[in-house]
């Protein structure tokens, strides 16, 4: 063989080599590194009794740690859970932010359109049909995945997002916060009739008037109320933008709030932010209004951080709305409500007040003292989610108020800056005197559940209106609770004078 063609053949044969080496390096790399876990999207069945005939679906992140937050995702009218799975977005953020997303499905045998029955007081007020399936949905939910049941939030669009908001005030005690995309205010129809004016026209409410609808959805509840943003295209003819005038105005006079934006910004998508802050300078409501979009849920699809979903009928490209919700509603883990801006007004880094305790009361006030916070210049006391009054020590008397009634107190510490931190966990104070009458009730946890006086989450029982934990759930665990006002219980283990 000649000498040329023997180098040739040798070289041939030490690349094979080296290329057989690389090769088998590259296997092994692979094999170390495990493929991307996909989450699951899938229905689930046997949830609850169901009174609302609605289908339950579930998407669940690969990996999802107990604790997590928990999203109800609503469709709208001729759409289904995967019309709202696949498009809105959703499924991105629970992936990225670790939360999982239920999606209520209603059908034609419910509505000839598969609409929610936002306008039905037989199917959207607590405790009744699709409403009461719904919060089965979420109890399923926390007992399988171990969602935090302080951090459950709902959205939907169109006739969704008008039975998310019927959630809202319905459930004050189960929703964190809330999304309404091209909706209606909570029980502004109460009958089929009735919902093609809500939709098109102003129903001449006052603030007051449009809160009390939230208000009267659970009577004697005065526990923290929910966040809520609402989506708009400012060029819908479906659902009339004067809906989103009438929800701000609801749920800001919900919150003890006015009806002047704390601040405004333009977003990306032709959309106007304003931001309603609560007494803490954390934003309670959030108004989105989008410059051309008509009736639909605002999606922007594309990798960046900010967008999400897919364009199709009743998903409009313009701006991720998914994306903003969820940062004001912290579930990236930021305050929330700025959405998660530096600077934000309630981006402050102060933890939450230790310590909180009644400390006396009379007839017409509520004393209270806590642990003074490192770095506070000031304290805002909030009375069942609104302001009371501000401290710049670590003690308040709240005055002014109701004798025979019980109250929720939490605390926010102040910097110098005034930026608010974190929250406190709450208290109760309980007026003395004769205020509304009280009524006393001793039974086992599960009774008072049925008798609704309490409800269950997770497999505990707690009192309705104070919220307090009254251990599990079932016939071997006793509380007395004291009834004062009507519908807010508090545990009177210890004695309960009627």
């Amino acid at each position: 063989m000649a000498p040329h063609i023997l180098r040739r053949l040798r070289q041939r044969v030490a690349l094979a080599a080296v290329l057989g080496v690389l090769t088998a390096l590259l296997s092994a790399v692979t094999a170390a590194v495990p493929a991307a876990a996909a989450g699951t999207y899938q229905q689930v069945t046997n949830f609850g009794a169901n009174p609302g005939n609605l289908a339950m679906y579930v998407y669940k992140p690969a990996n999802l740690p107990a604790g997590a937050p928990l999203v109800v995702a609503m469709h709208g009218c001729t759409q289904t859970a995967n019309d709202y799975h696949t498009n809105s977005g959703w499924q991105k953020f629970a992936d990225q932010w670790g939360f999982a997303v239920v999606y209520p499905q209603t059908s034609a045998s419910n509505n000839a359109l598969s609409c929610f029955a936002w306008f039905d007081s037989a199917k959207d007020t607590r405790g009744r049909g699709e409403a009461a399936s719904v919060v089965q949905m979420v109890t399923y939910a926390e007992s399988q995945y171990g969602s935090d049941s302080h951090r459950v939030f709902v959205t939907g669009l169109s006739a969704g997002a008008g039975m998310a908001a019927d959630l809202l005030a319905d459930y004050p005690d189960v929703f964190a916060g809330g999304s309404i995309a091209s909706g209606l205010p909570a029980q502004c129809a109460t009958s089929q009739a009735a919902a093609s004016s809500c939709q098109t026209s102003s129903q001449n409410l006052t603030p007051a008037q449009w809160g009390d609808k939230v208000r009267n959805s659970y009577p004697g509840y005065t526990g923290p109320w929910p966040r809520v943003a609402i989506w708009q295209g400012a060029s819908d003819y479906t659902v009339y933008p004067v809906n989103s005038t009438e929800l701000r105005d609801q749920w800001t006079n919900v919150w003890g709030i006015g009806q002047t934006a704390s601040s405004t910004r333009t977003l990306t998508g032709n959309t106007t932010e304003s931001l309603y802050n609560d007494a803490t300078g954390k934003p309670a409501v959030a108004l989105y209004s989008i410059a051309g979009m008509g009736h639909g849920l605002a999606v922007n699809p594309g990798s960046g951080a900010d967008q999400c979903g897919t364009s199709a009928s009743y998903f409009l490209k313009s701006i991720c709305s998914s994306y903003y919700t969820a940062k004001f509603w912290g579930l990236d883990g930021s305050t929330g409500g700025g959405p998660g801006d530096p600077g934000d007004p309630g981006s402050g880094s102060l933890p939450a007040p230790t310590g909180l305790k009644v400390t006396g009361t009379t007839g017409t006030t509520a004393s209270l003292s806590w642990s003074a916070l490192t770095g506070a210049a000031s304290y805002t006391v909030l009375r069942n989610g609104v302001k009371a009054g501000t401290s710049t020590s670590p003690a308040f008397t709240d005055t002014g108020l109701t004798a025979g009634t019980s109250y929720s107190y939490t605390v926010v510490g102040v910097d110098a800056a005034g930026k608010a931190g974190a929250t406190s966990s709450p208290v109760t104070a309980t007026t003395t005197g004769s205020g509304s009458p009280a009524a006393c009730y001793t039974d086992n946890n599960y009774n008072q559940v049925v008798a609704g006086r309490a409800h269950q989450s997770g497999g505990h029982a707690y009192a309705n209106g104070s919220n307090q934990d009254m251990g599990l759930w079932n016939t071997f665990v006793t509380h007395t609770l004291r009834e004062s006002p009507a519908g807010y219980f508090v545990i009177a283990d210890s004695g309960c004078a009627a």
